[in-house]
């Protein structure tokens, strides 16, 4: 209950009614010590009767039940104290949270706790070299991945290490005497030593004095590094262990990952996004990742451990990092949407892979923002240059501007995407570099109408255009000839002792002269009443060809199962997907699982026209590529122009018909004929001789002699040929390895050849008669 004397309103100049408690602050009175006095009776008069001055009393002022109620002083110093105390709280409170003290204490704590990583990692180290426990780790890993020999190996090793440390125990163990022992013996042999010495500086100095003279100096050399470790020991035992202390720290600092509650703070913890993918940038991305395993990660602490810092490689940025545990590359693969997002890219700009060579490395190539939209640059072959079927044509670029190369020989090609993707630009560029080698011949079927290839029609040896089902067993009836060909060729390679087809022997058989066999719209081959047969064909010949140098190269615009049958497209060495619309069609091009694995199509965006008549290129002859470089990945191909009054096909092509020395002849031609009577044997042996004065010669040298000596007579002469001109005592035989041919047989031919019979000079005198 409250004092009613404590709720009114007391006037500072009219102290209320109260008592005042007797003490040194009050006048005397009459009353006892201890007494309470009325405030009327505590004023005493003068002798005289008057009143005396005016006492000025000082204390607090109590209500009737002895609560003190007012006292203005006390509470003006209890004000003052409450806001300086506030003041205090809040300056320490703002200094405490202010980010340079964060970071300033961060900082501290991390330099503190590298010379501590840095000892766990010296322990670990020193853990490995001294016990089993590195074979151990080795052996999980091994069960893990399923590795018997692998396991098998470090048991074994894990077995003799254990039983090495345990032998060595028990001779500590079993051998303190043997020890002792050998300690003894050793000082013993170096005072008999050192008095050796002795003897013989005495005998030298013909003192006795110099016997003792080694041990002596031995002595004070104790005594000297006594004194010297007494007096600077402490600074050398400083010294060693500053040396320690900074060891570890640089141990710690490069070896060990902080935990996260001393990480430097950086923008990225912020949410911050940079067009440059750095260090920060690309862990934020990571971070942002919503993995849970990832994230775990980040809460524990984990930190990048950077293979390779990011650099700019090409057109984008290159960087490796090793990935935590229970993160794997393919968790981070199936996330490259949020990735690409993370880093301000499209998905197409962002490569995330895992090297053969180091498992567990996260590799990723981030392309310059829109460096995939500008145009490629022109084709190498454009304006001039020649190719070689055997190294290979320019067809395109990766991600980083680096040129691609279409291997031709022993490859075989599948060609994939929706119309306006730019299949047919990858093909024809193909051809176009193909023609520039003078030994190639190629045959186009397309069995859809259209002039893609009427600019390529003189330099090849085949064009078939046609969209009438009823003309597709010709397309069959090709393969067939095609496949009867091969064989051919595997004999005379066979005859000639090469494994595979050679330039060498290109040159010298026209028969065996390098072949590109394009199969366009082939759904429509696959798909008729022909195309189960055509599709056991096509994977016999694809078989085959691999070292006749014969190479197929199939486009379709709708892959599947019927379109371009799995038992075809499972041998096709290069494989390229466009713009296409499902990961179904994407896996039937470019293999089962290469969506999930990030290598999709589906993101590509073909050709478009819009509604005002523009042309949208979209993605127009970008695809995803698996073959023709280490890592499969997008490929940009090169765009040779034709069309809207520019062509640049066409100068190609001229190009091609100048380096020939005969049209190419058509399918089914028969060869040049012979036009004048020539000596064969005399031309053989003009070769051999030519060479060199070794008479023997390899029958390919030698073929490609005779083309080189009469193009249009010889250029079509395959072994069969030389073999049937050559009489027997002169036909090839197989010595040092190989099917040669030799000068000195060749001109014993023609010594016989010319040499009349004697039995017919007899004949014909008898017939004059």
């Amino acid at each position: 209950m409250t004092d009613p004397n404590l709720s009114h309103k007391t006037d500072p100049t009219t102290p209320p009614a109260g008592v005042v408690l007797p003490g040194p602050w009050t006048p005397e009175t009459p009353a006892e010590s201890g007494d309470l006095i009325e405030l009327d009776s505590a004023v005493e008069l003068d002798d005289d009767g008057a009143a005396p001055a005016e006492v000025v009393l000082e204390g607090d002022v109590l209500g009737s039940a002895g609560v003190e109620l007012y006292r203005p002083r006390a509470l003006a110093v209890s004000r003052d104290v409450v806001s300086r105390t506030w003041v205090v709280v809040t300056g320490v409170r703002t200094v405490a949270t202010h980010p340079h003290t964060k970071t300033g204490a961060k900082l501290v704590a991390r330099n503190l706790w590298y010379p501590v990583a840095g000892a766990g990692v010296a322990y670990g180290r020193w853990r490995d070299t001294h016990g089993a426990s590195r074979y151990e780790r080795q052996m999980r890993r091994a069960e893990v991945a399923g590795d018997q020999e692998s396991l098998r190996e470090w048991e074994a090793r894990d077995v003799a290490e254990k039983a090495r440390r345990h032998d060595r125990v028990m001779d500590w163990v079993r051998s303190p005497v043997e020890l002792i022992r050998a300690v003894g013996v050793g000082l013993a042999g170096v005072a008999a030593l050192l008095l050796a010495l002795g003897v013989v500086l005495a005998l030298g100095h013909h003192d006795p004095g110099y016997v003792l003279a080694p041990i002596i100096g031995v002595i004070a050399l104790v005594t000297f590094v006594c004194w010297f470790l007494a007096a600077y020991g402490a600074a050398l035992l400083l010294a060693a262990t500053g040396g320690a202390a900074a060891w570890l720290w640089h141990l710690g600092r490069s070896r060990s990952e902080l935990p996260a509650w001393v990480s430097a703070t950086t923008p990225a913890d912020g949410g911050g996004r940079d067009v440059i993918p750095d260090e920060r940038a690309i862990t934020n991305a990571l971070r942002n990742l919503n993995l849970p395993a990832l994230n775990k990660k980040f809460r524990e602490g984990w930190t990048p451990r950077w293979i390779d810092h990011p650099v700019h490689d090409g057109k984008g940025w290159h960087a490796r990092l090793l990935l935590p545990e229970a993160v794997p590359v393919e968790m981070i693969v199936n996330s490259k949407p949020v990735l690409a997002h993370n880093l301000l890219r499209l998905p197409v700009e962002v490569w995330p892979t895992e090297p053969r060579d180091k498992p567990g490395v996260l590799d990723l190539w981030v392309a310059d923002q829109g460096s995939l939209t500008k145009p490629v640059a022109p084709w190498p072959l454009l304006t001039g240059g020649g190719a070689d079927y055997f190294k290979g044509v320019p067809v395109g670029v990766d991600p980083r501007g680096n040129v691609v190369l279409g291997r031709l020989f022993q490859a075989n090609w599948g060609v994939a995407g929706m119309m306006g993707s730019g299949k047919s630009t990858l093909i024809i560029t193909a051809l176009l570099g193909a023609i520039l080698d003078p030994l190639v011949e190629i045959d186009v079927y397309c069995m859809a109408v259209n002039a893609d290839y009427d600019p390529l029609r003189p330099r090849l040896r085949t064009l078939f255009v046609s969209d009438d089902p009823d003309e597709i067993p010709t397309v069959l009836g090709a393969l067939k000839q095609l496949m009867s060909e091969l064989s051919d060729r595997g004999r005379k390679l066979s005859a000639a002792g090469e494994p595979k087809l050679t330039r060498a022997l290109a040159e010298a058989d026209p028969s065996m002269r390098p072949r590109v066999v394009v199969i366009d719209e082939c759904q429509e081959l696959f798909v008729s009443d022909v195309g189960e047969e055509a599709a056991e064909l096509v994977e016999k010949i694809v078989a085959k060809a691999r070292k006749y140098g014969v190479t197929l190269i199939f486009a379709t615009p709708v892959p599947s199962a019927d379109s371009l049958p799995r038992k075809v497209a499972k041998v096709l060495s290069n494989r390229a997907c466009f713009a296409i619309a499902d990961h179904q069609g994407n896996d039937a091009i470019l293999g089962t699982g290469k969506h999930r694995a990030g290598i999709s199509a589906t993101t590509l965006r073909p050709m478009t026209v819009n509604a005002d008549g523009t042309v949208d290129l979209g993605d127009l002859g970008t695809a995803m590529a698996c073959g023709f470089t280490p890592t499969d990945g997008l490929l940009r191909c090169f765009y040779v122009r034709r069309g809207d009054g520019v062509d640049d096909v066409t100068p190609v092509v001229e190009r091609a018909m100048a380096t020939l020395d005969t049209p190419p002849a058509a399918a089914g031609a028969d060869g040049p004929e012979q036009a004048e009577h020539v000596d064969h044997l005399a031309d053989i042996r003009t070769v051999i001789r030519a060479a060199g004065p070794d008479p023997i010669m390899r029958t390919q040298e030698v073929l490609a002699g005779l083309a080189a000596l009469r193009p249009q007579l010889y250029r079509g002469w395959t072994f069969e040929r030389l073999r049937k001109e050559l009489p027997d005592s002169a036909r090839p035989y197989k010595t040092r390895g190989h099917m040669c041919v030799n000068a000195d047989r060749v001109t014993a031919a023609m010594a016989d050849r010319d040499t009349p019979d004697p039995a017919d000079e007899t004949t014909d005198e008898f017939d004059t008669a």
